[in-house]
């Protein structure tokens, strides 16, 4: 059964980087689209990049200014989200998840069946 592991998160302050990965065990992310997305304390959660089966297409809520990147290497069975220039409001878990390729990509939570458990990242000076 697959399951997906998130790893990366932290402590940053303003203005720092991370990298988080979502790595799956159980089975292959070869044949899923990706997505992350992440939740603040009291409000709803929401996409924030997703990425298809072949790697070929990503969206991201912020394309316009590039702070966030994601990667998948198959090979290693893992996906990654870089997030530049973080901010405070930006403290959340966020989570990976999965589900079986489509043809138009989706940052709506209610489009993915397997899910992380999350890892925290706090942005805080």
């Amino acid at each position: 059964q697959l399951q997906l592991v998130e790893s990366g998160g932290g402590l940053v302050r303003p203005g720092g980087s991370l990298r988080l990965s979502c790595a799956a065990s159980g089975s292959t992310l070869d044949y899923l689209d990706i997505g992350w997305f992440r939740q603040a304390p009291g409000k709803e959660r929401e996409g924030v990049s997703c990425i298809d089966s072949r790697g070929s297409t990503m969206v991201s809520v912020d394309s316009g200014n590039g702070r966030f990147t994601i990667s998948r290497d198959n090979a290693k069975n893992t996906v990654y989200l870089r997030i530049d220039s973080l901010s405070p409001a930006e403290t959340a878990v966020y989570y990976c998840a999965g589900r079986p390729p489509r043809s138009l990509s989706s940052l709506k939570s209610s489009r993915y069946s397997y899910w992380g458990q999350g890892t925290q990242v706090t942005v805080s000076s």
